[in-house]
């Protein structure tokens, strides 16, 4: 698929090892629009291949984070897939953290796996504004994660229905469900 094209939204899906390895091997295209460098932190131009992106929300955190034998199998698939670490943005860290240190001790465990995505430029804050517009749904913490995700990326979300209104007007924003 040319990521120049804007598509309609996939219908968002549980994440099973079949959409794990779906994901996987998703074809990656030589991409001429800007591309999130692998520390997530700048937007680059670049005509390499474009890598797998993988975008953590509050709920991907928190499920992730819960130290369950389906969220370590979930992990495991995503390491051997190639597709770990996930970016985690420090705005859906508000969401996920409860700001006392023994009940945040499984979520901290867990974000120290993940690239910490800490800058929301003037340009995404914008984007995420027009994606709430035109979806006339969602909070500023979902609408940057999939600004964040964009384009070819994949929100891995513990609530598809916020998260794919949204992603149903990004570029190619792909919804996995934990």
């Amino acid at each position: 698929p040319n990521s120049n094209v804007v598509t309609s939204l996939k219908r968002p899906t549980t994440t099973s090892p079949n959409s794990l390895q779906k994901l996987a091997n998703r074809p990656r295209v030589n991409n001429p629009a800007p591309t999130r460098s692998c520390d997530a932190s700048a937007i680059v131009n670049s005509t390499k291949p474009a890598e797998p992106m993988l975008i953590i929300d509050s709920g991907g955190v928190s499920r992730l984070a819960e130290r369950s034998s389906r969220a370590l199998a979930l992990i495991r698939a995503l390491r051997d897939d190639g597709l770990w670490p996930p970016i985690a943005p420090t705005v859906a860290l508000v969401e996920s953290l409860q700001g006392h240190s023994s009940r945040d001790a499984a979520t901290n465990r867990f974000l120290k796996t993940c690239v910490i995505d800490a800058l929301v430029t003037e340009r995404t804050a914008r984007r995420a504004a027009e994606l709430r517009r035109r979806a006339r749904h969602g909070s500023a913490v979902d609408a940057i994660v999939v600004v964040l995700a964009e384009p070819g990326g994949t929100v891995l979300t513990g609530d598809k229905a916020d998260i794919g209104v949204l992603a149903a007007y990004a570029h190619e924003v792909t919804i996995e469900t934990i």
